[in-house]
């Protein structure tokens, strides 16, 4: 800088934030975006699934109870004219700022709006996580870390496993041990103590789920476990399914299932199982077990996705980043997210 001069990096509140969540997580996906904003100095229009009205509007209330001004956090909820919602939402020269999680197909609708304005938008969209399966695993650990990370909510969210790569070597062994795990699952009423998995969404979600087990069957898929309707649990219940001997061309590898079933496919060596891994246009999560460190470090790095849990199935951490590459978006939340929620202004003083 010239002599006689200072300069100052100001961060200040980028406006008025548009918040559009989905139904699985209705109110930690409303809080760890608004928490955010707020932090920041935004006020915020959140829009919630249709499916899950009713969190949104307590957290308002919770909000408007605490002593946060009206006008602050404010809600629409719909259920018809959704496109013409949205579009205003992203378009209205009021937003400055749009925060989305949803599907791939939906961000790139809204991410289309805010261009014409030029918008800064952070995405977190679809995911087709891979769960691989390394000859050095410890197996039984890699079964509950697939459990965990397949079966969670009954396999409705972002982050689920939703291709199993195992090595031919220990494929049995791992089959066996999820199929057994899995068989275990009582599915049914939440409020029941012995449940352990509850229903699908909506009738929808069923059909996609069978779907895509019905496809790989005719491709050569093997049902270990489920594979089922439970029409005689209720009509959003489907049975959690485990399939072996599953085909990269199944429509399971290139859709997100988002329901309870994992595929098993086998791969021989660690470049193949990179390879399968990355044969996908979304990039949310990714992960795998083995007790090489060597191959911990080469895969973590080779994996092209946003999110890695190595020889652990959650990767979702309140200070963590969180988010995805290639059409599973951009952007984070968590971690430092506030930075998505401010412009950086510089500053130059002369004349000192």
């Amino acid at each position: 800088m010239q002599a006689g001069a200072r300069g100052v990096v100001l961060k200040q509140p980028i406006g008025v934030v548009s918040i559009l969540t989905p139904w699985n997580f209705p109110s930690a996906m409303i809080t760890r975006k608004l928490g955010a904003a707020l932090a920041a100095g935004c006020t915020v229009v959140v829009k919630p699934a249709p499916e899950t009205p009713l969190s949104a509007l307590a957290l308002a209330e919770i909000a408007n109870r605490a002593g946060i001004p009206k006008g602050v956090i404010n809600v629409i909820t719909a259920s018809k004219n959704m496109p013409e919602i949205a579009k205003e939402m992203c378009e209205n020269p009021i937003i400055k700022k749009i925060s989305f999680t949803g599907s791939t197909r939906i961000a790139k609708l809204l991410a289309g709006y805010a261009a014409g304005t030029l918008k800064k938008m952070t995405i977190e969209a679809g995911g087709n996580a891979p769960f691989i399966v390394f000859d050095d695993a410890d197996i039984d650990q890699a079964v509950e870390g697939a459990i965990a990370s397949k079966f969670r909510n009954s396999g409705q969210t972002c982050v689920c496993a939703n291709r199993l790569l195992v090595q031919s070597s220990v494929y049995a062994d791992f089959a066996a041990k999820l199929a057994a795990r899995v068989s275990s699952f009582v599915v049914g009423d939440g409020f029941d103590e012995k449940t352990t998995h509850g229903p699908l969404i909506h009738a929808k979600a069923i059909d996609k789920v069978d779907a895509h087990v019905q496809d790989a069957i005719s491709k050569g898929a093997k049902v270990l476990v489920g594979g089922e309707r439970l029409k005689d649990v209720g009509p959003a219940f489907y049975a959690p399914t485990v399939l072996s001997e599953v085909d990269p061309s199944s429509q399971s590898f290139s859709e997100e299932t988002f329901g309870p079933l994992a595929t098993l496919t086998k791969f021989e060596t660690e470049d193949e199982a990179v390879r399968i891994a990355n044969q996908t246009e979304v990039g949310l999560a990714g992960y795998f077990y083995s007790r090489d460190i060597g191959r911990v470090w080469r895969v973590a790095e080779k994996l092209e996705v946003g999110m890695v849990g190595a020889n652990i199935g959650a990767v979702s951490a309140a200070y963590a980043p969180f988010g995805g590459v290639k059409e599973s978006g951009y952007g984070r939340e968590g971690g430092h997210s506030i930075d998505e929620f401010m412009i950086t202004k510089f500053v130059s003083f002369g004349g000192l």
